[in-house]
This record gives C-alpha cells, structure tokens and sequence, in this order.
C-alpha cells in the first residue's frame, strides 16, 4: 500500500514538475480572462482576443518543453514543444494533459536517440546529425500527435468531464472532500490538482468564462480552520504555540503541506477538514462559483484574484464558511487529544516506544557542511519556506552554508545535510547523495530537530572554532612572553553570586567591572551591547563571552577579562549562560586567558561547575 501511494505521488509529483514551473503562465492568463473578457472587471475586445490563443498553444507549449527538459534537458525542451504542436492541432479541446503526455514521452524518444547515435556518429558531422534529428524526430511525433494522441487525449477530457457532469447532476460534487483531503495529507494534492482538476478547469473557462475545479483542491479555508482548532484548543503547549504561524503560512502563503503534520499525528482530526471542504464545494455549488484560473498557491489572495468580479465577496465567504466548519468539527478531537508534533511528526502518545527516525546531524564535522537541502514532494511549497526560514536561523553566523530546497526527488549531489517530513524520508533516501546526513522533521515551524541542527551548526560550532583559536593563539602568545609583560585573570576580577537580570543588564554590568577595574573606558560598554546584537555571545555549555566590536578596540586602555557568575542564569534566545566572561584585549594579549576558558567551557562538567561555585579562589582553580 505505502509502495503504490509512493507511486503515485512520484507520478503527480512529475506532472507537477511540468506545471508548477509555468504556473506564472496560468496567473498571466487568468488575469487577462479576469480583466478583459466581457463580463471582466474593465472589459477590452481586443485584448481579449489574448485569451484564447495563450490557453490554446502558450501554455500547451510550455508545458510539453518543460517535460521534455526534465527528460533530456535542453534538446528535450525543444522536440517536446514540436511534438505537443501536432496534438494541439488535432482537437478542438486544449491540450494540457495532451502536453503532460507528449513533452516527456518526445524527451524520452530524443534521449534514447542520442545514446544510440553518440555509437556512430561521423566526427564534424555532429552538429548536423543532432539538428536533423532533432527536426525529424520532432516532426513524426507532430504528424503523431496530430492524428492519434490529440485525439485520444480528447476523448479522455471528455469523459473527465462527463464523470463531473454526473457528479453535478446527481448533486455528488461535494463528496469530492472525502477523497480530497486524506488525499492532500498523503502529500498526493499534485497529482489529483495539477493532473486532473487544472485540465477539466481549464476547459470549462473555455466555455463557461470560470471553473468550481480550481477551488476544490487549493481551498485554503479547510485547513486554517483545523489550525485554529489547535490554536485554541489544543492542550500540548509547543503544539498549541506553533498553530499560529501555521495559519498565517498557508492562509497567506498558501503552502498546505504546513497542516499535515497536524493531522498525521491525530487522524480523527481530518475529519475538520473533509467536513470543511465539503459544505465549501456544496456552497459553491448551489451560488454557481468558479474561478477564471488555478489558484496557485491556494492562498486567500490567490483565491481573491482569479475570482470573477462579480463573485468575490462570495469566493471569500466560501473560505471562510469552510474555515468555519472546519474549526467547530475539528476542535472535539484537538481538546481530546494528547498527542503533540513531535521531531518525526508521528503522535508521540502512541508511538512513544517507536523507533527514532532522525539521523543525528553531530556524525558530521560541522565545519565540513557546506550545503542543506530541505526537501518536500514539489520542492517548491513547504521546503522553500523551511529553507528560507532556517537560512535566517543560521546566516550570521555561518554565512559559508549554502541552503536551499529541493524535491525529494531531484535532491543535489552535493547535499550534506538533508531536511525533510517522515512521510517522504524514504524517497529522500533513494536519490540522496550516500554521504549526506538525514534530518527527519515533523514540521518547518516549530520542530526540536531543526533547534538541534542550528545548535550544532551555530552554538557547537563558535565553541569549536573559539577553543582552537584561543589554544593557537595562547601558545603564539607564550611564544613571544619575553617581549610581553605575563598577566592573568584574578580575584579581583571576579564577582560570584549576581542575581539574574535581563540580558543586556547583564552585559553592561559586565562593562561597568571592565571600567571599574581600568580595563576599558565607558564608550566600550555600549560596543559589547551592539557586538551582541550582532551576533549572541553565548557560545554553549552556560557561558557567554561579552566583549566589543572590533572597531571598539580604541576604548581598550589595557588587556582584561572579567567574570560574573549568575546561579540562575540570563536567557540568551532560550538558551541560558550562568557565567559572563567580559573580554578587552589589546591586540593578542587576552588569547592566554581566553584559551582557559575555552578550556574549561569545552568540557560541560567543567564550565557546570562555574556556576556552582561559591569562592573565588575555587573559580580560579577550574579555569587553571
């Protein structure tokens, strides 16, 4: 059952691929039919007569190359175009499956072409064998597409369509939901979106001038009320605080892959949604909505846009009747429920005892990650926005990390670490590069395997690099003690027992003991505030190393390093560091006392001791 699901979502997954690229294409042309047909928003006849030949060959044509390109790059674009002409021309009927059909099944033909002809090919003929193969090849399958494939993909869309006929007639249509979103949740929403319901929409605008097909999938109202059930309602805190966003992601962004992990770890609860989208479809039904175009992504906005003027108002209400409805069927079952999204998404209630799924990302040295990849099904939704939203996580601090998103099945060579939901863990797998590190997530929001992974490539990774620093430095240092009067840290500079204060509280007063003891004049105090702002100073194991930007180097009289001991620590982004060591060095000077506390800081029973202590003279014994 997993292995036939699997196949499907590839399938849809690739009919994705061919559209989702040109999605741009369908936004041009529903405005253009929501703007300038006759019953638009500001009529124009003559560009109105845009309308029919953009549907009819533009997007056709696009769609076929961009098959044909996944099949055989740049050659496949081009006879993929070719072919679809022949089709486009056999029917009256527009020809997107046609194209989903024709440009790889030409991409296919051309790349098993090349392979053979790369056997004989005379040397300086290339060029000319590969044009008039390509031209020729091209042509047989126009000829091709024109009398048999053209045709018979008409026949197709005329039975889809006499299948949702039947479904109108009997008033069926809204049983769709049932199908629709456990379908959606088992990440298939391309296949049943862009492989069935955008052709049949498509050419109901033909005719009609709107389509109630582009709303049955990209419906954002159902999920959004489910999330604001666990927004409200739900008793599992982290569960509780992540749902806002979530909302905001797919009312706004349109990306529904956010709510699935909602609903996978309690299924009862897709019973909001299905319940949701089906008074949404009956409501559409009965007033006679559609949309002039795919609404992608299936925002609130993109529904807004492709409405037809006169429907808008309703268009929105049909959101928000099936938000409504969502919410109220989905809210018994989020207040029953315990389970809560955990790192591999799965109801933590039941399977407590599972296998962990979430490959430990420590196994690689962090400074060899140069590349993540956050992959989904499409690699466009809900791993665009993981990538953009974890790239902000780490940037300042480890700007040489590249990270990007991608399919599950299409994932870089070059990956090193890959970030993706359970569900599609092992399609990841099977075109991931074998070296490449696994981070199996719940959700791109709130997940304690993302927190884990920016631990190890931030915080981990500053305390590395600070301790062989400090310890290169020191022994540069000791090397050249004959010229350089010997210092060190002392009693004096040490204030144990502080009780907590906020975060900047505690910087300055770190400053104010660094002016106080003639380390540091007073402009240097706001430079270690602003060298935080930057970037934290916490680096890990409870400490946290306060000191100037570089360009406060000026205010430095002469080389320091204080420490201020807090027993109940200062939060530093949900971190908490328990001793501030405050840092003023001129030039090299304070590397011998900072390679002690990187010392002391690298080992965690160490640097836990810091905040333990009592006496000065103890604190001076861990530090050596």
């Amino acid at each position: 059952m997993a292995n036939a699901r699997e196949g499907v979502s590839k399938f849809g997954k690739f009919l994705s691929g061919m559209v989702m690229p040109n999605i741009g294409a369908f936004i041009a042309w529903g405005f253009l039919t929501a703007l300038f047909i006759e019953t638009g928003w500001i009529p124009n006849a003559q560009l109105a007569t845009i309308v029919s030949p953009m549907l009819k060959y533009l997007i056709p044509v696009l769609i076929a190359g961009q098959g044909g390109y996944a099949i055989a790059g740049r050659r496949g674009r081009v006879i993929g175009a070719i072919a679809v002409f022949g089709a486009i021309m056999g029917t009256d009927y527009t020809m997107l499956m046609g194209a989903m059909l024709m440009g790889p099944l030409a991409g296919w033909i051309i790349r098993k072409w090349d392979a053979w002809a790369a056997t004989w090919k005379p040397a300086g003929l290339e060029m000319l064998v590969d044009n008039f193969s390509l031209g020729l090849i091209g042509l047989a399958l126009a000829v091709a597409g024109f009398y048999a494939i053209g045709p018979f993909m008409g026949i197709i869309l005329v039975m889809l369509q006499a299948g949702v006929q039947v479904l109108v007639t009997y008033g069926l249509m809204p049983l769709l939901a049932i199908f629709i979103e456990p379908a959606k949740v088992l990440f298939l929403n391309n296949a049943i979106g862009n492989g069935i319901f955008v052709p049949i929409g498509t050419e109901q605008v033909k005719t009609a001038g709107q389509s109630i097909m582009f709303m049955l999938e990209s419906n954002p109202g159902p999920g959004v009320g489910m999330l604001l059930a666990y927004a409200i309602l739900c008793r599992d805190t982290t569960t509780k605080q992540s749902a806002p966003g979530a909302i905001i992601i797919q009312f706004l962004g349109g990306i529904h892959e956010i709510y699935f992990p909602y609903v996978l770890m309690n299924p009862k609860v897709i019973i909001g949604p299905i319940a949701g989208n089906l008074v949404a479809i009956l409501f559409s039904t009965i007033f006679g909505l559609g949309l002039v175009g795919p609404a992608s992504p299936g925002s609130i906005i993109a529904f807004a846009s492709m409405a037809p003027k006169s429907q808008v108002l309703l268009i929105i209400l049909d959101v928000a009747l099936a938000a409504v409805v969502s919410f109220f069927v989905s809210a018994p079952f989020v207040r029953s429920s315990t389970a809560s999204i955990s790192d591999d998404g799965s109801d933590t209630a039941r399977d407590a005892g599972a296998t962990e799924v979430v490959v430990d990302p420590t196994a690689r040295a962090m400074s060899s990650i140069s590349k993540i990849v956050f992959a989904c099904d499409a690699g466009m939704g809900s791993s665009a926005m993981g990538a953009t939203r974890f790239l902000r996580r780490i940037n300042a601090i480890r700007p040489d990390i590249k990270v990007e998103h991608a399919s599950v099945d299409d994932i870089p060579t070059d990956a090193d670490v890959i970030v993706c939901q359970k569900m599609l863990a092992e399609r990841a797998r099977t075109s991931a590069p074998v070296t490449a590190q696994f981070v199996v997530i719940g959700n791109f929001l709130n997940d304690p395997a993302l927190d884990a992974l920016q631990t190890q490539l931030t915080t981990n990774y500053q305390m590395q690099h600070a301790a062989v620093a400090a310890t290169n430095a020191a022994s540069a240092a000791i090397e050249r003690s004959s010229e350089t009067d010997a210092w060190t840290i002392t009693a004096d500079d040490i204030v144990l027992g502080n009780a907590s204060t906020d975060r900047e509280s505690a910087i300055r007063a770190c400053g104010k003991l660094l002016v106080d003891r003639g380390y540091v004049s007073e402009d240097y105090v706001d430079a270690m505030v602003e060298r935080d702002h930057e970037v934290s100073v916490y680096i890990g194991n409870g400490i946290a190393i306060p000191h100037g930007t570089n360009e406060a180097k000026r205010h430095v009289q002469r080389t320091g390093v204080v420490a201020l001991q807090y027993p109940d620590g200062i939060d530093f982004d949900g971190e908490r560091a328990y001793v501030l060591f405050g840092i003023a060095g001129k030039g090299d000077e304070h590397l011998q006392v900072l390679a002690k506390i990187a010392d002391a800081l690298s080992d965690e029973a160490q640097a836990d001791k810091l905040r333990q202590i009592a006496s000065t003279d103890e604190f001076l014994r861990v530090l050596g």
